[in-house]
């Protein structure tokens, strides 16, 4: 049983370091998988298991170079012996650094983002059920959000796996969807139709890149209308959406992931809600959620009984912007009921030290008859 633990352990280190997990959180897991310090045997796994195993197309030397300085000055404080290879990769690392330092100045990074079954016992032969590959932007304050990972797009893509039968066999359609982890995730519990939107080009341009990378972006149209199980990703713009534009964009479930955050795109942002969630003279499917006896009855009435719905998840960083767009919806005649307490996902994440989830909100919206 120890030893399934400490290969549990390992496995937490290797997956955050595949995450680009701040170094602190690696380190972290580093000590924990030592029984406190990072031992010789942590430090090999570590060059065995992790250096060189990011799936960005070059390594990201900056990022290698900080966890390898952090490990051999937490190990020298401990009074643990640091091997020599340990050096001797800290070398190369800053030599390739300097030969290739235009790589390190570029505006993304790569990152495996791996949801562990929660289920399994321990280490089982394949504890982790489904890996994300995204591209994602390393110039949050320059102005390039879409393109981070969001604390809201983990919660959500817990949300979703936790719950298939939700999703599974429904057009689902996000706003603003970013790097597009959500799209990953619906994918694979078997939604129906996926269309992942956003209004920057930059972003949805990264989009379109990270759904090739992980084979779900099928750039002819034709195609993506006949096949199954594949992702479509538009440009949408709030400010300028019309019902013309949605015209024969299948929905049942809207979808959104940390995008209540700027007052002056609330209004557009439920504007286009409430188009999303009319009805119109298509035959729809009703949206049953078909979870575990558990929760089932915890998921609203109207969400139970039919009708398009959409769960979006959001860190609530001002009061004021949250409730102007509140006080919006409710205008539009659109139902927020948050659900976070009564339908808990499960944690598929429990290596990402850095991601807090009790910070997101999941709320459910419907649009009132």
């Amino acid at each position: 049983m120890a030893a399934a633990a400490d290969e549990q352990l390992l496995l937490h280190l290797k997956l955050a370091f595949l995450a680009l997990e701040p170094p602190a959180c690696v380190l972290t897991l580093a000590r924990k998988a030592g029984g406190g310090s990072v031992t010789p045997h942590v430090q090999n796994f570590i060059l065995e298991n992790c250096i060189g195993t990011n799936v960005g197309k070059s390594p990201n030397y900056a990022y290698v170079e900080t966890i390898l300085k952090k490990v051999i000055v937490e190990a020298e404080l401990s009074s643990d012996i640091v091997i020599d290879e340990i050096y001797e990769e800290l070398g190369q690392c800053m030599l390739s650094k300097t030969n290739n330092s235009s790589l390190d100045m570029a505006s993304k990074i790569y990152k495996d983002i791996s949801f562990l079954s929660p289920t399994y016992d321990n280490v089982s032969s394949n504890p982790v059920s489904l890996v994300a590959q995204l591209s994602c932007s390393t110039n949050m304050l320059e102005g390039d959000t879409g393109c981070c990972l969001w604390p809201s797009s983990l919660f959500l893509s817990e949300f979703i796996l936790s719950f298939p039968e939700l999703f599974s066999k429904k057009s689902c359609f996000e706003l603003g969807s970013g790097v597009g982890l959500v799209g990953v995730c619906l994918n694979y519990i078997g939604a129906s139709k996926v269309i992942l939107t956003d209004g920057d080009v930059s972003t949805l341009a990264n989009m379109k890149a990270n759904m090739e990378m992980n084979s779900l972006y099928i750039k002819d149209s034709q195609l993506v209308i006949e096949s199954n199980n594949k992702v479509e990703c538009k440009y949408l713009s709030w400010e300028e959406a019309s019902d013309k534009d949605l015209w024969g964009c299948q929905r049942d479930i809207v979808l959104g992931a940390d995008i209540i955050y700027n007052p002056s795109c609330v209004p557009h942002l439920v504007r286009v809600l409430s188009m999303l969630l009319r009805e119109d003279n298509e035959q729809r499917t009703s949206v049953k959620a078909a979870t575990s006896k558990e929760t089932s009855d915890e998921v609203s009435e109207k969400g139970a009984t039919g009708g398009r719905i959409a769960y979006m998840a959001t860190v609530i960083r001002n009061v004021d912007t949250f409730s102007c767009f509140a006080k919006a919806a409710a205008d539009a005649k659109l139902s927020i009921v948050n659900i976070t307490s009564t339908v808990a996902p499960s944690s598929f994440l429990p290596y990402m030290l850095s991601y807090d989830r009790s910070s997101v909100q999941l709320l459910e919206i419907t649009l009132l008859s």
